[in-house]
């Protein structure tokens, strides 16, 4: 049990570290895209590849979140799983391009938004009467 508090403790730390440079990854991909002329406008790559960055960062914070709470609880809380899940498809959605991917990834995509939509659904309405008839 201690030998895991330990790995998790130094999980958290480099997830910590590695968010930390996402985010000034996050502010230098911000800062070179309003640097560069035109000053302040941005060109809709560079608002992608903002996006993106912000999405990882997202995803490492949400992730940090679910480490965090299974070293204070011992429980792996499906919810937040399912939230980092829909972030990553979300992000993988942004900066998806439809000409260079084929039909079947993004017929994959859509099929995995909706099976972790519905789980999502389900974990957090368990006991609705929606599916019971």
């Amino acid at each position: 049990m201690a030998t895991e508090r330990v790995i998790v403790g130094a999980l958290v730390v480099m997830m910590t570290l590695i968010i930390v440079l996402a985010t000034v990854n996050l502010g230098w991909t911000i800062g070179r895209s309003l640097a560069t002329p035109p000053l302040l406008l941005p060109e809709v790559h560079e608002l992608l590849d903002t996006f993106n960055a912000f999405l990882v960062v997202l995803i490492g914070v949400e992730l940090l979140d679910t480490v965090r709470g299974y070293l204070s609880e011992h429980v792996v809380r499906v919810d937040l799983v399912l939230d980092v899940a829909l972030i990553a498809v979300a992000r993988k959605v942004i900066v998806l391009k439809l000409k260079a991917d084929g039909t079947l990834t993004m017929l994959g995509i859509a099929a995995l938004v909706i099976a972790l939509a519905g789980a999502r659904f389900l974990v957090r309405y368990p006991r609705s009467g929606i599916l019971r008839g």
